[in-house]
């Protein structure tokens, strides 16, 4: 079993804080698109000596396992609670919600046209670090993508008067279907560093895993429900793509499976070929067709699987068996979960349809 440390940082400086934090409780994890998060409690008697050295806002906090980085983020509550000192902290995504453009256009490198997101989201994140004791040392991944951001009718616009909040403009760069895809990482460098990562994917992030997989019985160690949704289930999809009025790209994909009808509505503003459109609306039938879904798992250290093997996005063979039902099937991993004060270590899984996912640029 991997033997856990967890320090503090300082943000702008490096400086090591505290070496070895006491904690326990502690969970953590890292999520599709988004910050991920960590909690733990802190032993009462040491906080109260040492709570000046935590402050939430100026220390980062990273799970070690093994000579590992498993986790990093920065602190952004440490309060009290019915007689224990909480914890709360998130990845490196989360500095950017407390961010914004006070300049307009990211300083002037926007407006942007038909531009790539990997590239605006890089322009966001050097932007945000240029300031004035701003830089959190974050690197973004030099991926590229087919996707594009803004038209000459309609540029990709950041204004100063709006006062928008960087991690907004990121969210709404990946909110798309084939769009770039992010994660927050951190590991160590050859000289010590710590290198603290945003994670580019595109066409996806993660991969299809045929090496590793979950079964009960075996490191599924609870028995999670196989949900059937009625409200998620289609067979015939109507779907809109760019245009207006009685211009608007349209397709209808349906087929009769002996079921009652029930339609879905897909719109896809920025798809402006009606093959492309075509083939959107067939395979989100198809998947709508397919009932039956895992939502969340906790898993065991196995030889089947180990302990952070998997990446966030990977999908993984998933095989649910108990006295209800009888499950196998591809889910896709958005979320996990450390929980290392659990004896043996254990991780929860947040789960969704593989097939319920588009990749790459809708117009390819």
């Amino acid at each position: 079993m991997p033997r856990w440390r967890y320090f503090a940082q300082d943000a702008l400086t490096g400086a090591i804080l505290q070496s070895a934090l006491p904690l326990s409780d502690v969970e953590f994890g890292n999520e599709l698109n988004g910050p991920g998060s960590f909690s733990a409690t802190l032993a009462p008697r040491w906080a109260k000596a040492n709570v000046d050295s935590l402050m939430p806002g100026s220390a980062l906090i990273y799970a070690e396992a093994s000579g590992q980085l498993r986790w990093g983020g920065l602190l952004w509550d440490a309060s009290p609670e019915d007689g224990a000192y909480k914890l709360e902290a998130a990845g490196w995504s989360s500095y950017l919600t407390k961010r914004h453009d006070a300049h307009g256009e990211l300083n002037g490198r926007g407006p942007y046209v038909f531009q790539d997101p990997c590239l605006i989201i890089r322009d966001i994140w050097a932007y945000a670090q240029e300031q004035p004791d701003g830089n959190l040392g974050v690197v973004v991944d030099a991926t590229t993508s087919n996707a594009q951001a803004g038209t000459p009718a309609e540029p990709w616009h950041s204004y100063w008067y709006e006062k928008p909040a960087l991690g907004d403009l990121v969210d709404d760069l990946v909110s798309e279907d084939g769009a770039p895809q992010y994660t927050n990482a951190c590991s160590y460098q050859a000289n010590g560093s710590i290198q603290r990562r945003l994670v580019l994917g595109y066409p996806r992030l993660g991969a299809r895993r045929n090496d590793i997989s979950f079964t009960t019985g075996i490191n599924i160690i609870d028995s999670p429900p196989i949900s059937y949704s009625g409200d998620d289930f289609a067979n015939t999809i109507i779907a809109t793509g760019s245009g207006e009025g009685t211009a608007t790209r349209f397709a209808v994909d349906s087929v009769r499976d002996g079921r009652l009808r029930m339609e879905s509505v897909l719109e896809l503003p920025t798809v402006n070929g009606n093959d492309v459109l075509g083939r959107r609306a067939a395979a989100e039938r198809k998947a709508r067709q397919i009932m039956g879904e895992v939502t969340q798992i906790t898993v065991r250290d196995h030889p089947a699987a180990p302990l952070g093997s998997w990446q966030i996005g990977d999908d993984v063979r998933i095989a649910v068996h108990n006295q209800w039902v009888s499950y196998t099937g591809w889910a896709r991993i958005t979320a996990d979960s450390y929980k290392p004060s659990d004896s043996p270590d254990q991780a929860v899984l947040t789960l969704a349809r593989a097939d319920s996912f588009h990749y790459g640029s809708e117009n390819s």
